[in-house]
């Protein structure tokens, strides 16, 4: 085990940052990576976003592989020396582990010798809000690299310590955000006929909405809609309420199905409240596009697993979860895979996960044979 690496892990661990704010992040992956002279560093990329570049020449292929930078506002459980010291974040997706394992990458590239090609190793803001890819393929010092092809990973708890997940076509689903604000009349609570009180119109709709729902995983036309948060009224035993706010995700596997289940909610917001007589208002957002894998950026993964005899799990469906590495598939020949992280792992976004340190080196061999594949040819 790499203890160089751990120990970054373990301080990038100990200081968490969340989406958009992760300043002092950065700043400690430049401090890391600047001792093994990369060919340059593109600072604020996307935000808050560090490209770390080794160009060997400029003929050949540029191959991106990215990492995510931000953590969770989850307070943490753990108890070790390495826990979080900002209160109320954490890193309960391992961002801190991927960030170890492609910064771990520089040594090696600052040795390498190939004679072609550039690696570009990207430590991406503000995944967790969907925003963060979008915003680096809106930077064009991103656009001026001119990429090839763009590779992830994702430790996955409950999966096999070690092994290598792998799926063409839909990794992780479309996933959408959204919120509905119903707007009335606010009345004494013994005279609720003087007032417009939204309530039943929000238990109709949780009913309704309830109905889109397709949950079966192997279906194409799978449809996931989860209440996260409903707000009505207050602890006020007087009042008849005027306001409430429904939020809710919603994950499909393919965008086209997506579009369609958001075209059925804004049909029925608007014939409930009408016949409740309410305003109704509707916001989307954190909106993670599907990530579409490449078959052949899939087969290049395959072939590393199997030349460095690492388990290899084909996955025989789509993963429920949002990643908006979908941001990069759908511009560039990408693949995201999966790095088993324990049968008996805390699952992501636990408020007592932490991500496994073995992995580190996993992590780093499958990388360094992608780009060796690639690039020694």
């Amino acid at each position: 085990m790499n203890k160089t690496l751990v120990h970054l892990r373990k301080q990038l661990h100990q200081n968490p940052e969340l989406s958009g704010n992760e300043y002092n992040t950065a700043k400690c992956i430049v401090e890391f990576v600047k001792q093994y002279n990369p060919t340059e560093i593109i600072s604020g990329i996307g935000g808050t976003g560090v490209a770390v570049v080794y160009e060997f020449d400029k003929d050949g292929a540029t191959i991106v592989i990215r990492c995510e930078l931000d953590a969770l506002p989850i307070i943490e459980e753990n108890t070790f020396a390495h826990k979080s010291d900002n209160y109320g974040v954490s890193h309960k997706c391992g961002h801190d582990g991927h960030m170890a394992i492609v910064a771990g990458l520089a040594e090696w590239l600052s040795l390498a010798e190939f004679n072609k090609g550039k690696v570009v190793l990207l430590f991406q803001p503000a995944e967790e809000t969907g925003k963060g890819a979008a915003k680096v393929l809106e930077d064009e010092r991103f656009l001026n690299l001119d990429s090839d092809y763009v590779f992830a990973l994702h430790n996955l708890p409950g999966e096999k310590m070690h092994s290598v997940i792998v799926k063409s076509g839909f990794f992780t689903a479309t996933v959408q955000s959204f919120r509905i604000q119903l707007t009335g009349k606010k009345s004494h609570a013994s005279e609720p006929e003087n007032g417009l009180n939204p309530a039943m119109a929000v238990a109709e709709l949780i009913q309704v909405l309830s109905i889109f729902a397709n949950p079966n995983a192997n279906n194409e036309n799978f449809a996931l809609l989860t209440p996260i948060c409903i707000d009505l009224g207050e602890k006020n035993y007087g009042i008849s309420p005027e306001n409430a706010e429904l939020h809710y995700t919603i994950r499909t596997w393919s965008g086209e199905v997506m579009t369609a289940l958001e075209n059925q909610i804004k049909q029925a917001v608007s014939e409930i409240s009408n016949t409740h007589k309410l305003k109704a208002e509707i916001a989307w957002f954190e909106y993670f596009p599907a990530s579409d894998n490449n078959s052949e950026c899939v087969a290049m993964i395959e072939k590393v697993a199997n030349l460095n005899q690492v388990a290899l799990v084909e996955h025989p469906k789509s993963l429920k979860f949002g990643e908006d590495f979908g941001w990069f598939s759908s511009k560039y020949k990408s693949a995201i895979f999966g790095l088993g992280a324990g049968e008996d792992q805390p699952a992501l976004h636990h408020s007592d996960y932490d991500f496994p340190d073995e992995l580190i080196d996993t992590g780093l061999l499958m990388f360094k044979g992608l780009i060796a594949d690639i690039l020694g040819k």
